[in-house]
């Protein structure tokens, strides 16, 4: 099973507040070390997944945006 870009990305988002967390509930600071540091190492692998996920659109500039689709006058 090939897991997305936005897999990583949700637990690079956990790792963080997790940290967060445990800062504010005064965990004992070798945990929040070793938490900071397998949190950066996920975030060094989530990109570096995303950069080389293969996405591709048929989207182009010309488009604009989807949800302010732009006014030809």
């Amino acid at each position: 099973m090939k897991l997305s870009a936005h897999f990583y990305v949700v637990i690079a988002t956990i790792f963080l507040v997790l940290v967060a967390a445990l800062v504010f509930y005064n965990a004992p600071y070798n945990i929040v070390f070793y938490t900071v540091l397998v949190g950066q190492a996920w975030w060094l692998l989530t990109v570096y997944k995303v950069l080389v996920e293969d996405y591709s659109t048929k989207k182009t500039f010309n488009d604009w945006y989807e949800d302010h689709p732009k006014i030809e006058e």
